[in-house]
């Protein structure tokens, strides 16, 4: 079974699993370089489930075992980290050993990074970016970790299109600029577990109010991904104490190239316009010519 096939597998089944089988889901769905690299115990102990439960999930979802279970997640990482993971000829064990002997936090980064193609197949990636290129305008949303992601996309998409803000205000006032959606425009929302609850209530209240929403996102089982009209998702993996933002930012990135590859000569022409106001205002620092001479204080004579 390829990964996506079972990760797809584990999304249909998940509302049918007991709450403690979807604690294991979540964490399976949540870490798949972890899954294919650490043992049955290994996993179960960073999901806080038994490891009878990590088998009764391979089990639920119609495999034989965990060792079934894990061996996609295993492919496919080896073939993302290598370039030439190959489950027949057991290449993915070779790749797998080298990966392993990389620090803990490269290892959880290179994870992170493959998770953006390993979760968003072409076509979904262009599917977004059309939503992006089709809305009368855009709202940016990002909060706590997640504003750096937001800011990103925000500053890069204005690049590539009018209309776009970001939902940021000292005093509290982006709530005016979400309220003021409506169905023809758009909602692009990034956060990350644990989920910042003004994050949520935003992206809830703007699909109730018919607005579409596209959520980046750690799961397809977040309440993010749950009411968004679309879902792009990464992975957020780290050995250390805060949570990784390297597969949003490179999962930003790659909607963003979407975006200025499918936006067609209105994109051109946008960008040439912002690079010659950036000219004209000297925002950048190009081959500057020689300082000012300072002058000697007159001391008189």
């Amino acid at each position: 079974m390829p990964y996506r096939q079972l990760i797809q597998h584990l999304d249909h089944h998940f509302d049918a699993l007991s709450p403690e089988l979807q604690r294991a889901a979540r964490w399976v769905r949540a870490h798949p370089a972890e899954l294919g690299l650490q043992s049955m115990r290994q996993s179960a102990r960073a999901a806080g489930v038994a490891p009878a439960t990590m088998t009764r999930l391979a089990q639920a979802l119609g495999l034989g075992g965990f060792d079934a279970m894990r061996r996609p997640a295993m492919v496919a990482f080896a073939r993302s980290v290598g370039g030439q993971g190959d489950e027949a000829t057991g290449t993915a064990g070779d790749v797998l050993e080298l990966h392993q002997e990389q620090p803990p936090l490269a290892r959880a980064q290179a994870g992170n990074l493959a998770s953006v193609v390993a979760h968003n197949p072409a076509p979904s990636v262009a599917a977004a970016a059309q939503l992006i290129l089709q809305a009368r305008s855009v709202l940016f949303l990002g909060l706590r970790a997640s504003f750096g992601t937001a800011y990103h996309l925000h500053y890069t998409c204005d690049w590539l299109r009018p209309g776009t803000a970001l939902a940021t205000d000292p005093g509290g006032a982006w709530a005016d600029r979400l309220a003021a959606l409506d169905p023809a425009d758009l909602l692009v929302a990034v956060s990350q577990a644990p989920y910042t609850v003004q994050t949520v209530q935003a992206v809830q209240q703007a699909a109730a109010c018919g607005v579409p929403v596209l959520a980046l996102t750690d799961s397809a089982l977040s309440p993010l991904a749950r009411v968004a009209t679309q879902s792009l998702l990464f992975d957020a993996a780290s050995p250390a104490f805060f949570h990784s933002m390297t597969g949003a930012q490179a999962l930003a990135e790659t909607l963003m190239q979407a975006v200025a590859e499918q936006g067609g000569e209105a994109v051109v022409q946008r960008l040439a316009q912002r690079q010659k106001q950036l000219q004209t205002a000297r925002v950048y620092w190009d081959k500057p010519g020689p300082l000012p001479r300072a002058h000697a204080p007159d001391r008189g004579v």
